[in-house]
């Protein structure tokens, strides 16, 4: 009896010891979980199976390069290295330490990770700061923390399956002499000075060979926005931009043969002057879209895709954002009507609400922002308990969520529909009017739907547009819904007089609306019927001349 029990010790132990062990090894395997390795062929991104890949993406912004705006600092605190000697200076440099290890640690942690891809982007754009990577002064040295929090990235994002496109947003020395890319001088001494640039190659290098068997890193993007030329930087040096990509990639090329290579122009990435030829076989081109013009105003891309069908490589969008949600909706139909593939500039920020997620303004915050505009330092005990507050608020689980934002970049319901944001398509597909000749004379303004503005507050910069259709004409729209349903439908429309009707179709089904007051009101559709993936939707006038504000589908 004594040696059955004792084998069955032996027994249940050994069960245990393979059962832990599978359980280990299927952790293992999903914290490890496979991406295909990506390339570039033609305009598109593909895998090794030939499948096309479409990057809809965020930035992680202010992690690892802290930028001021987003701590809505002023001119002493508008950059990291200033940000750094803010915090210092208020709380001392032990507690700064501590601040900054807690910062970086919950800032982008993997619950992040795992929320970007739940809401259904597929890839990230972390900036760095080679700062946190490679030490400055006359004997440079690797730094572990840099590289400990991007392999801490890289497995998450492989766990859940994003992409990860590394940018060298602040370089050696800085490439742009302002204060996004931590500038020391103000002066983009990466192009002024050749240490600067052998450190760079040397950095790139040190990633390249961390991750070069690593698919779950898709590119790396050399240089964030180089050169302005409102500052004169551009015209001194943007000869010497291409000869340094050159060189960069030469170097990568000999520990690193198969990921992506994506370059910008100079001047915020959009002067594209400078590329002449594909200098790699899997590399690509990428631009920066921000609309901030007021009125509303949607920017032309058709340079950047002349730019791609001579170069024949594939075009990305880095950063897009910093706008509203009629923006947003109408940015990413725009690229992806073009096979343009985009990433969302930045994922969170603070007290805002067109970012996915805001962090919440920490109670005598504005005693810190005040600091960092050359007023009065709080004491030391405040400083302290906000920065504590701050670095509780910066979890994700502590953030405001706003749908809204999300499902306007990737246009499915629940969602407001501008009724600007009618289809890319053109005449008699997403859209038909009479008078073809004349274009619009605000938002899309080389198409003929008459798009207007009111309440347009030029010192706030906030414009609220519409469309205006007359008897037969028509715009349309497509929609996504993640499953099939009835979801409540309204109308924001005024009427030039009355009598005035419309029609609105979905999907192939028809319903009549008449217009009961000429004033702007928002008229009830009641429950219609969505089906599961792409939706198609059409407003058309009957009767009389309407203004059409949005479609709001709960």
């Amino acid at each position: 009896m004594k040696k059955l029990l004792v084998l069955s010790t032996v027994v249940l132990f050994v069960t245990a010891l393979l059962f832990n062990s599978c359980a280990e090894k299927k952790e293992t395997a999903l914290a490890n979980k496979t991406l295909p390795w990506l390339h570039t062929d033609g305009h598109n991104f593909v895998d090794d199976a030939g499948n096309k890949v479409f990057f809809r993406g965020v930035g992680l912004g202010n992690w690892m390069l802290p930028e001021g705006y987003m701590w809505k600092f002023g001119k002493n605190g508008d950059r990291p290295r200033k940000i750094e000697q803010l915090v210092s200076d208020m709380i001392g440099p032990e507690q700064a330490a501590k601040f900054w290890k807690s910062f970086h640690r919950n800032y982008i942690a993997e619950a992040d990770i795992k929320r970007i891809a739940e809401l259904g982007f597929n890839s990230v754009r972390p900036a760095l700061n080679s700062r946190l990577f490679l030490t400055e002064g006359d004997n440079p040295e690797f730094v572990n923390e840099g590289f400990q929090l991007l392999d801490s990235l890289v497995s998450w994002c492989g766990k859940y399956g994003l992409y990860v496109i590394i940018d060298m947003h602040g370089a050696p020395g800085g490439q742009t002499g302002a204060n996004i890319d931590d500038s020391a001088n103000n002066e983009p001494e990466l192009f002024m000075d050749k240490k600067n640039q052998d450190r760079l190659v040397k950095l790139w290098v040190k990633i390249a060979e961390r991750y070069k068997n690593n698919p779950t890193v898709a590119a790396y993007d050399l240089l964030n926005e180089p050169l302005p030329e409102n500052t004169g930087t551009a015209e001194k040096y943007k000869d010497k931009l291409v000869p340094l990509y050159k060189r960069i990639t030469k170097a990568i090329r000999e520990v690193d043969p198969k990921h992506m290579i994506v370059v910008e122009g100079y001047n915020w990435a959009n002067n594209w002057s400078e590329f002449t030829e594909k200098f790699d076989s899997n590399m690509f081109f990428q631009f920066h879209y921000y609309c901030w013009g007021r009125p509303d105003h949607l920017n032309s891309i058709q340079q950047f895709l002349d730019k791609r069908k001579e170069l024949n490589a594939p075009v990305w969008v880095g950063e897009t954002g910093e706008q509203g949600k009629a923006i947003y909706w109408a940015t990413t139909q725009y690229f992806e009507a073009n096979n343009i593939g985009w990433s969302f500039w930045p994922w969170k920020k603070m007290d805002t609400e067109n970012t996915p997620y805001s962090i919440n303004k920490p109670e005598n915050w504005d005693l810190i922002a005040a600091y960092s505009r050359g007023e009065e330092k709080p004491s030391k005990e405040v400083a302290q308990q906000v920065l504590d507050h701050y670095l509780q608020n910066i979890k994700l689980a502590n953030c405001v969520y706003f749908p809204d934002v999300v499902n306007s970049l990737f246009r499915r319901i629940p969602v407001k529909i501008e009724a600007e944001n009618y289809g890319p398509d053109g005449y008699n597909v997403s859209y038909f009017v009479k008078d073809t000749t004349k274009k619009s004379e605000y938002y899309r303004t080389d198409e003929p739907v008459p798009v207007e503005v009111m309440n347009f507050n030029k010192k706030e910069r906030v414009s609220q547009q519409y469309i205006r259709l007359t008897e037969g004409e028509w715009t349309a729209y497509t929609v996504k819904s993640a499953e099939e349903g009835n979801h409540l439908v309204s109308v924001r429309a005024e009427a030039a007089q009355l009598p005035a009707s419309f029609t609105i179709t979905l999907n192939g089904v028809k319903k009549d609306v008449d217009v009961k007051q000429a004033d702007w009101n928002e008229i009830d559709l009641g429950g219609l019927f969505f089906q599961k993936g792409e939706n198609q939707i059409r407003l058309k006038v009957d009767k009389g001349t309407l203004r059409f504000d949005w479609m709001d589908v709960k």
